[in-house]
């Protein structure tokens, strides 16, 4: 709980004024949603990959691991999804809860606490990884009118091409004159605040409820994808501290800009958004068992 509340309050809080201002002024939540899909996450995006110096040797095992967790993840969710019938937007939105974990504003500071700087300097390729499977993927991934239609959209979209910039930017090793990397790093500063707000608002047009579907997408998110990240991690083979960190930020819950992409690409928002807060709320019970169990994880 040390580590727990600390990156959890803060979060709490900026949802709580999201809350109050959807209560109490006109405020159009999809201005807001717009304003951070086309210029904070994209800022964030490149900010975080021109910043971060990454060895390709070292970071492959654990961005393997990623993305075969995230593609089991995905088989599973098509395959309840059919099982259950459940509607396209339902499928895309559980999809969503269940792919993108809050890895950054509440994934970092868990893995710093628990595994130190080395354990962060993982987590951070973890959380790049992340981001460009949610830029590159997610809108093609949500929207509603095909495959070949998502990926027409995602190439017209800034996200895109702001992962591009940033990691030709981080490949080059070019500086950017006149300190404008860190115009853009403020820019991406301001992604986070405005997705949570933007879940405030969200919740104060629809009232938290937690029924059986909102328990079967944080169970996916918080029980079933650290299972199979520790499976296909120790099938890897790899290193302890490497295993460590994929099975500790397989376990975080919905990202919060999972509402963001939701709002703009297709599903239902009102379902992410109470699955955000479900999977939050249940991962103050889960994170801290997982936290006593993480000395013990070795492939």
């Amino acid at each position: 709980m040390t580590a727990l509340l600390p990156a959890i309050l803060p979060v709490s809080l900026i949802i709580c004024i999201g809350y109050l201002a959807g209560k109490t002024l006109k405020l159009d939540y999809q201005t807001l949603s717009h304003l951070a899909i086309y210029i904070l996450v994209p800022a964030l995006i490149a900010s975080s990959l021109y910043r971060n110096t990454l060895s390709l040797q070292s970071a492959a095992g654990l961005i393997a691991g990623y993305l075969l967790t995230t593609l089991t993840l995905a088989v599973i969710v098509l395959l309840i999804s059919r099982g259950l019938k459940l509607s396209l937007p339902v499928k895309m939105s559980l999809l969503a809860t269940t792919l993108f974990g809050n890895v950054g504003n509440l994934g970092l500071p868990m893995v710093s606490f628990t595994l130190g700087a080395a354990g962060l300097e993982r987590a951070i390729i973890y959380l790049i990884s992340a981001a460009i499977l949610m830029a590159g993927v997610g809108p093609a991934l949500l929207n509603t009118s095909g495959l070949r239609a998502g990926l027409v959209l995602t190439f017209k979209l800034p996200l895109f091409w702001a992962m591009l910039a940033g990691l030709l930017l981080q490949v080059s090793g070019l500086q950017l004159p006149f300190r404008l990397d860190e115009g853009i790093a403020m820019l991406g500063n301001a992604a986070i605040p405005i997705a949570l707000v933007t879940l405030g608002m969200q919740l104060a047009q629809n009232p938290l409820q937690i029924g059986q579907y909102e328990l079967m997408a944080a169970s996916l998110r918080l029980l079933l994808a650290p299972l199979i990240a520790l499976g296909i991690g120790t099938s890897l083979r790899l290193a302890p501290l490497d295993l460590q960190v994929l099975v500790l930020q397989s376990a975080m819950p919905t990202a919060v800009n999972t509402l963001i992409w939701v709002n703009e690409f297709g599903g239902e928002p009102a379902r992410v958004a109470r699955s955000i807060i479900g999977s939050t709320l249940l991962s103050l019970v889960t994170l801290p068992i997982l936290l006593g169990l993480i000395p013990s994880i070795s492939p």
